[in-house]
């Protein structure tokens, strides 16, 4: 059973039943689901299906594949010498296929591209020159490393431009995906324990998998990643190792973004970094951001709109805050850490990147699903103030919501010093962004806002509910 990604399959059942030629890519982060998606769907429809074999030559790639064609057949297809032949091969077993849609899958295809091997130029050269003429023939590829998926076919410049005719980037579960998830293997969390467990896994569905019922939140986040053998202590340096090339920059990147909560500029994450500026930096950035690992955007200032980057994976934070830190001294770091300094400090900034990623949910619990949006966080220029804001959401209807995002496990007071501090960051933001917008304060917390003397200075809240 699929849970969620109702849009998604969709959109494939559409393209399955286009009665033309399809070419479909599919991207996302390692372990998201895009290979269960694809089997679960059209399994039964593979004329041909082939999984790439990760950090191997040519030889055994072509090697794979003639296994991969007799399997699929009974033609008794001879080991190829080169990839054009392999896809001549490939043609002969559709064109005898009774299937009425002829569905190929290529799994993991960038580890197929091998140097020097003309991976690229026979696959356009199969779909340029056949397969995209019959009506008949739906392609689909997918794989973890997004940037070769980008570059390679998206953005592809040569033969493939243009002839992707569908693309679709697998995102992590939402927590409404998550809950169902959880229930679907007979756990049972509440919502808190839910919200806890998406900061730490970061709503992937592999991830989620490894919990195990009849234990608590607490118990499985040591056993999959503190324990002596847990299965997931390495799944860090595995993930940026399979997604990008010279992962080494990719994660001095994050790393950095991963102790300053509302982001850097690109000239700061250099100065942290020690890496050289140039086209390669910006290609790096630029695939963190395809990937969803962080995101970009625009800070305005009086002067100039100053672009920042934010980290927006909770996985990644989760490493850098716990799992790098542990050493693998203590199997129960989770359980005895939990409600110290550093658990709460961590579970604010996690709170935080898992409202960013449901910003829909808190635009529809506002009612303003419809309305164009600018979503940034704001610091004052000013160093003496020190007022920021953890999101503003700047609406087309006149109005900017200055967002105050709080991790609580009971309802949230505001007292008499708190309020004056969002009153001052209030009266920081009218002045230095000049703005003629109306100023709602918004306040996003886990349990709503306890009813005292101090709460009205919030127009509105929004609470964990919302963003299920």
């Amino acid at each position: 059973m699929v849970i969620g990604r109702t849009e998604e399959q969709k959109r494939l059942q559409e393209l399955y039943g286009s009665g033309k030629s399809e070419f479909v890519a599919i991207y996302g982060r390692r372990r998201v689901g895009k290979t269960f998606l694809i089997r679960q769907m059209f399994e039964n429809d593979f004329v041909f299906d082939l999984v790439g074999l990760a950090n191997s030559n040519t030889q055994k790639q072509l090697l794979n594949f003639t296994i991969a064609i007799n399997r699929s057949g009974d033609q008794g297809f001879l080991l190829t010498k080169n990839w054009l032949l392999a896809f001549e091969q490939l043609r002969a077993l559709i064109e005898q296929s009774q299937k009425k849609r002829k569905v190929i899958f290529i799994d993991e295809i960038p580890w197929l591209d091998t140097p020097y091997s003309g991976f690229i130029s026979a696959l356009e050269h199969f779909w340029n020159g056949w397969a995209c003429w019959r009506r008949d023939v739906m392609m689909v590829v997918c794989g973890s490393a997004t940037s070769w998926i980008i570059n390679k076919l998206i953005n592809n410049h040569g033969g493939l431009h243009n002839r992707i005719t569908a693309t679709i980037h697998l995102q992590p579960f939402t927590l409404f995906e998550t809950k169902q998830f959880l229930k679907s293997q007979g756990i049972e969390f509440g919502r808190l324990q839910i919200a806890e467990c998406y900061m730490v896994m970061g709503g992937i569905p592999y991830y989620l998998s490894k919990l195990k019922r009849g234990l608590s939140l607490a118990q499985n986040i040591d056993n999959i990643f503190f324990a002596r053998d847990a299965e997931l202590k390495n799944e860090f340096k595995n993930l940026y190792a399979s997604l990008f090339r010279n992962a080494t920059d990719y994660v001095k990147i994050v790393e950095a973004l991963s102790k300053k909560g509302k982001g850097l500029t690109r000239s700061q994450i250099l100065e942290v970094t020690k890496l050289p500026s140039g086209g390669t930096y910006s290609q790096v950035l630029q695939n963190l951001e395809s990937c969803g690992f962080i995101r970009r955007y625009s800070l305005p200032t009086k002067q100039k709109r100053e672009v920042l980057y934010q980290l927006l994976d909770p996985f990644t934070l989760f490493y850098f805050k716990y799992i790098d830190k542990s050493n693998g001294q203590d199997e129960h770091l989770w359980e005895n850490t939990t409600n110290t300094p550093q658990h709460n400090a961590w579970a604010g900034y996690a709170f935080e990147i898992l409202s960013m990623q449901h910003i829909n949910e808190i635009k529809r619990a506002l009612g303003i699903l419809g309305v164009q949006t600018s979503i940034f966080a704001w610091r004052s220029e000013h160093s003496l103030l020190g007022a920021q804001i953890d999101l503003v959401i700047d609406r087309k209807d006149g109005i900017i919501n200055l967002c105050e995002i709080k991790f609580c496990r009971t309802q949230y007071a505001i007292d008499k010093d708190y309020e004056e501090k969002l009153r001052n960051k209030i009266a920081a933001f009218q002045t230095e962004t000049k703005t003629k917008k109306a100023i709602h304060l918004l306040m996003l917390t886990t349990f709503g806002l306890q009813k005292n003397k101090y709460f009205g200075i919030a127009q509105k809240e929004v609470v964990l509910d919302d963003l299920f």
